[in-house]
């Protein structure tokens, strides 16, 4: 850990106690799901980060934005997830690729759900440009 971060518990002190406990359960569910993510606090976004080892590199593909009256989780590359159910927001900020899910205080984080949206941002996000035009495109003629 470098020596200006800041610890996500830090990070988290000032927030209110359910807001706290769904940001642990949607951390857990991150970590576990994703082996060898990256985990930090990225304060001047007000969040925390992951980032999906890509060999030596990495990349940005969700984060846990907490708020005093709630908790999001959301996805670098979401407009190119598969959303059938239609439960990830942010479609209606035009020309924006981040989607996310938002958790109010004592609300169950559906845990087996999240799991499978995790990973497949993850996928997402581990693909060249390319790939995701091309998942695109075949959505929207309906091959996907």
């Amino acid at each position: 850990m470098p020596a200006d971060a800041i610890p996500v518990e830090a990070f988290l002190a000032d927030f209110p106690v359910a807001i706290r406990g769904a940001a642990s359960q949607l951390r857990r569910v991150v970590r576990q799901a994703v082996p060898g993510v990256v985990e930090r606090v990225r304060p001047g976004w007000h969040l925390i980060g992951y980032d999906v080892p890509i060999g030596r590199r990495k990349r940005f593909f969700a984060y846990i934005a907490p708020e005093p009256r709630h908790v999001h989780i959301g996805f670098e590359y979401g407009a190119w997830m598969a959303d059938p159910e239609y439960v990830l927001e942010g479609a209606h900020l035009r020309l924006r690729k981040v989607r996310y899910l938002t958790f109010q205080p004592g609300q169950p984080i559906p845990s087996a759900a999240v799991r499978d949206l995790v990973l497949e941002a993850a996928s997402v996000a581990l693909m060249p440009a390319s790939e995701r035009l091309v998942l695109v495109l075949d959505r929207a003629d309906g091959l996907v």
